[in-house]
């Protein structure tokens, strides 16, 4: 008698895919990438990071763009299940960090609920790789003793931020996925004690070839933003480091 036997689960690897350029990928993520049977990618993935996969390999996009996921989280977090216990190696690439605004959390909860081995390869996250490329140290001895990493993409419009600490001198504040409110977050901020004055900053398509960048205040960067035309995906850098993209804000090598 011949026994059908369940094939052994696979591996998910929570993999960082870094803010765009390709040589910021880790050589951990770029191994990983050249031996998955299968890649589950998100929208902010750059095609360069992309081409490290393996020829062969299987890739399911699952990215998500404002009002338009193309799979729901709870599936996303599914079909990782799902591939696992085909007995695939499964690499799900995200954008910068996988546990920095990256929901790689969840599906780790998912993974781990359901018996699947799986690993978490970090990433250079948005905030580093946008801020170095623009010449703003999210840290400096004479500008900022402490930096706060928070989203802009809020669930309603009562903003439920922590603004008070969020508006204090004396540090950076990163906003992932601002844009849209950046209206709102200068109101806010203003609203709770920053100085209008404050300089902030907005970089699009950071670390690529043709990455952009808007400095002014918060009080008027939205207006700036707009004049230019910014389009989502960007990151807001806001605090005195700001004034130092001038001086370091040079071509990368």
């Amino acid at each position: 008698m011949t026994m059908t036997q369940t094939p052994l689960p696979g591996k998910v690897h929570l993999v960082g895919g870094g803010p765009g350029d390709p040589e910021l990928l880790t050589l951990k993520a770029a191994r990983l990438l050249a031996t998955a049977d299968v890649v589950v990618h998100d929208n902010l993935v750059s095609a360069a990071v992309l081409a490290y996969a393996r020829p062969d390999a299987e890739r399911i996009y699952v990215g998500k763009k404002a009002g338009n996921h193309s799979l729901p989280q709870i599936d996303i977090n599914r079909l990782l299940v799902t591939l696992a216990r085909q007995g695939k190696q499964v690499v799900r690439l995200k954008g910068g960090d996988p546990y920095i605004f990256g929901r790689g959390g969840e599906e780790a909860e998912t993974l781990a609920a359901a018996g699947i081995p799986f690993d978490v390869v970090p990433g250079v996250t948005a905030a580093a790789g946008a801020a170095a490329y623009a010449g703003i140290p999210l840290t400096h001895r004479d500008h900022a003793q402490s930096c706060f990493l928070v989203t802009g993409h809020l669930q309603d419009e009562s903003c439920n931020l922590d603004w008070p600490t969020l508006a204090r001198p004396g540090q950076t504040l990163v906003i992932y996925m601002g844009l849209t409110s950046l209206p709102e977050i200068s109101r806010q901020l203003i609203a709770h004690g920053m100085d209008p004055a404050t300089p902030a900053a907005c970089v699009r398509r950071a670390t690529l070839p043709d990455q952009e960048v808007i400095t002014g205040s918060i009080a008027d960067l939205d207006g700036r933003v707009r004049a230019a035309g910014f389009k989502p995906p960007a990151i807001l850098i806001i605090g005195n480091v700001v004034t130092l993209h001038e001086v370091l804000g040079l071509p990368s090598p």
